[in-house]
């Protein structure tokens, strides 16, 4: 069902300002915003997409990627379609970049019911971005919480300070891709910028939310050893030596397949790289390795 959205402002001539993630869109009078799944009707914003769920899986928390939070447990997955970012290598761009809203009619009460009746001990947001299915994911992250269950967001770190704290009190751990060092990058590659990431990331930490960090390493792009020590540098500095950091291979996909795959060597170097760096636990991801 459509459900008036959270974080808006009303303006002027019936348009609305969106104030859910970092793009802070003004939207007209029948129009959405770059999500594509929250939708302004005579200067009321709806979430289009509340509790439909397009895909529900339970897996491995270690798929997520979460390692050091909850190890050797399964989490239950739920997302919506829609995406505030348009990666051109998204792996899930059949239901983050939907030409039409889809999904299975679902209540908080049921998401939470089936994450207990399979013996998952939390609930992961993911497979598209949390972020546009927030008011879904809030509900359900408060009824979770009050069960015992924790709260896991798959995130591209685009939320808006208020939606970041407004979810808190129910958020127990994030894993935040931090696509590369380079605002170009975000601009070119994924459709939004590097610094509101950078900032939700350091915001996270000091919320007492558990971080864990993943960067898919493309070939040309960000692969370089400047890149990959910025980003090392940055989690080691401004997040703790602690936080765990996932690097992970890119195969063609979407929009981006004229990129060649990423040697398995490349993803291995990345990882010793961060741990010079001082990070103390980096992760190869994808390129089938026990870690």
């Amino acid at each position: 069902m459509d459900k008036e959205a959270l974080f808006y402002e009303k303006l002027a001539d019936k348009k609305v300002k969106c104030v859910l993630c970092n793009h802070f869109c003004i939207i007209g009078n029948n129009q959405r915003g770059v999500c594509k799944v929250r939708e302004n009707r005579e200067g009321i914003l709806y979430s289009l997409v509340y509790g439909k769920i397009v895909a529900k899986h339970i897996d491995p928390i270690e798929k997520k990627p979460l390692f050091n939070f909850l190890p050797k447990t399964e989490t239950y997955s739920i997302s919506t379609v829609g995406c505030n970012f348009r990666c051109l290598f998204c792996q899930n761009f059949d239901i983050s970049q939907p030409t039409e809203i889809i999904g299975i009619d679902t209540t908080p009460e049921e998401v939470v019911s089936e994450a207990i009746k399979y013996n998952c001990p939390s609930i992961s947001y993911t497979y598209t971005e949390p972020t546009v299915f927030f008011e879904f994911a809030y509900d359900t992250a408060k009824l979770a919480k009050q069960k015992g269950l924790k709260n896991i967001f798959v995130t591209n770190g685009y939320m808006s300070s208020s939606a970041l704290q407004t979810i808190q009190p129910y958020l127990d751990a994030a894993n935040v891709d931090l696509k590369s060092m380079s605002d170009g990058f975000y601009r070119k590659i994924c459709g939004g910028s590097l610094q509101p990431v950078l900032n939700n990331l350091k915001e996270m930490i000091k919320l007492k939310i558990w971080v864990e960090v993943t960067t898919l390493i493309i070939p040309g792009l960000n692969d370089s050893e400047e890149e990959l020590s910025n980003i090392a540098r940055f989690i080691k500095d401004e997040l703790g030596e602690n936080v765990p950091w996932h690097v992970s291979a890119f195969f063609p996909t979407y929009k981006m397949l004229d990129r060649p795959c990423t040697p398995p060597e490349t993803v291995r170097w990345a990882r010793d790289l961060g741990k010079k760096i001082g990070l103390q636990h980096v992760y190869t991801g994808n390129i089938g390795e026990k870690q």
